[in-house]
């Protein structure tokens, strides 16, 4: 009920009486108010005249669903967006709805989350009110073997969503979004297969939208930042995650058209931050140093080694760093 009152005071400028609101949702005036005051804890600002109705002045800094759609354009990604205020992790919720039948398209967002997973098992740090931690449901009638390329469609809808924003991000394959040589976002892939069918995809992504220095622990500091802290200003979260749903709609479409995802892939290949750089690349515990030559219309990073041979790195198997650092 809270929804289909939002969206009436969304869609007017002006006051709306308590007798129409009661009118269009067939409730009572008592009713109304209570879910009015309901709003107001919640952090809605609402203005109540005597005679005129109600006014939606200000929103919080939430990322429900009717906040976020104010955003979305997509037809089916972000068509039904499930909340939490808490959860453990959006990828674990996500996969239990899925199992659960949830449809393709679904996104599922979190303020904060208290066991955040990054790629390799790694833990993420996820506070509460934030960053932007979600997750898709996808269902797609392809190969199991392409669905690392989903991966860089997310990553390429981010960087789209920043361009969109004035926010210069760059893309550290496989899964990784950069500003100022330090990691503002993650991206974790996973999925639900059987031999030669997909049951469902989960790509995640977490962003560090406005954490603050003191979010950070000292070994963070050194290869992690926020948006925030990179530009020196806050993120519209709502905005930055509509955004992103909507370019991934849009990419992830140009990926089933084509089976390859050359749209995403172009993307992440001119914001590429390791084409043309000396790097260390770690694969089964062992560490060698390369040069990054390319990233291929597989997706897969093209490295020459010293002396001289070249060798298509496929993202699964291993992970790149900078010769001294996370970057560079």
């Amino acid at each position: 009920m809270k929804e289909k009152i939002l969206h009436i005071l969304n869609s007017e400028k002006d006051f709306v009486s308590g007798e129409e609101i009661s009118r269009l949702l067939g409730v009572s005036r008592a009713a109304v108010w209570k879910h009015m005051k309901a709003l107001k804890e919640e952090g809605y600002e609402i203005e109540s005249v005597s005679r005129k109705g109600y006014r939606l002045v200000q929103s919080p800094d939430l990322l429900t669903e009717e906040e976020v759609k104010k955003h979305v354009t997509a037809d089916v990604m972000g068509r039904k967006i499930v909340h939490f205020d808490s959860v453990d992790s959006t990828n674990t919720a996500a996969k239990e709805l899925a199992d659960k039948g949830e449809e393709h398209g679904t996104v599922i967002i979190g303020e904060e989350q208290t066991a955040g997973k990054g790629r390799l098992g790694r833990s993420w740090v996820s506070p509460k009110y934030k960053g932007i931690w979600f997750s898709f449901i996808l269902r797609p009638e392809i190969n199991p073997m392409l669905i690392a390329k989903v991966t860089q469609v997310a990553a390429a809808a981010v960087v789209k969503a920043g361009d969109e924003m004035g926010f210069d991000f760059k893309v550290k394959w496989p899964n990784d979004i950069i500003m100022n040589d330090k990691k503002v976002c993650g991206i974790l892939t996973e999925m639900s297969a059987e031999l030669n069918q997909i049951n469902y995809v989960i790509p995640g992504i977490g962003i560090n939208a406005n954490l603050d220095i003191e979010d950070f622990d000292k070994e963070l500091k050194e290869k992690a930042s926020s948006i925030k802290i990179e530009s020196g200003k806050a993120v519209d979260r709502k905005e930055l995650v509509g955004r992103i749903i909507n370019n991934f709609e849009e990419l992830y479409d140009s990926f089933m058209a084509d089976g390859k995802g050359i749209d995403s892939i172009r993307i992440c290949r001119d914001k590429s931050i390791l084409i043309g750089r000396e790097v260390r690349v770690i694969r089964g515990g062992q560490t060698a140093e390369a040069r990054v030559l390319d990233l291929n219309d597989d997706g897969e990073l093209v490295v020459e080694w010293e002396g001289g041979r070249i060798e298509k790195l496929f993202s699964g198997e291993v992970s790149v760093r900078g010769k001294k650092g996370y970057v560079l």
